[in-house]
């Protein structure tokens, strides 16, 4: 596997570590603890294994991701963040809680709560800026 050069801009640089619809979700899978390969393909069943492949070996390649595996019949491997991929804990947590700050365009309106927290409305869950309580919310 080729490593891609990462850019100088921050955010071109996270794109490209992140790049792909899963590779986020893996990252929200691992942040619970780590998981072997299947426990990961439970959690997202409509990942091929070639893509979860794939995006474990870049993780790896890039630091974010260590392999870990035992050498037992039948052999175990583990996938955990390494610190620098546990920082991405918050940003997962900001990312969801501005994406449930989105209305809902399929949801009829409520004249007392609005998704933009706009004077008169009520508090959403998980704080009064939506900000989910832990990990595991997300």
């Amino acid at each position: 596997m080729s490593i891609t050069p990462l850019p100088e801009c921050g955010v071109a640089r996270f794109l490209t570590l992140l790049e792909g619809p899963w590779a986020t979700l893996i990252v929200r899978e691992l942040l619970h603890g780590p998981h072997r390969f299947t426990e990961l393909r439970t959690a997202l069943p409509r990942i091929s294994p070639h893509t979860l492949t794939s995006r474990l070996r870049q993780f790896e390649a890039y630091g974010l991701v260590t392999r870990t595996a035992y050498p037992e019949i039948p052999p175990r491997v583990e996938y955990r963040l390494t610190p620098l991929g546990e920082g991405l804990g918050p940003v997962l947590q900001t990312m969801a809680a501005w994406a449930t700050s989105i209305p809902d365009p399929t949801s009829p309106s409520d004249s007392d709560s609005d998704a933009r927290g706009t004077p008169g409305s009520a508090p959403r869950a998980g704080g009064s800026v939506g900000i989910p309580d832990a990990v595991g919310e997300l």
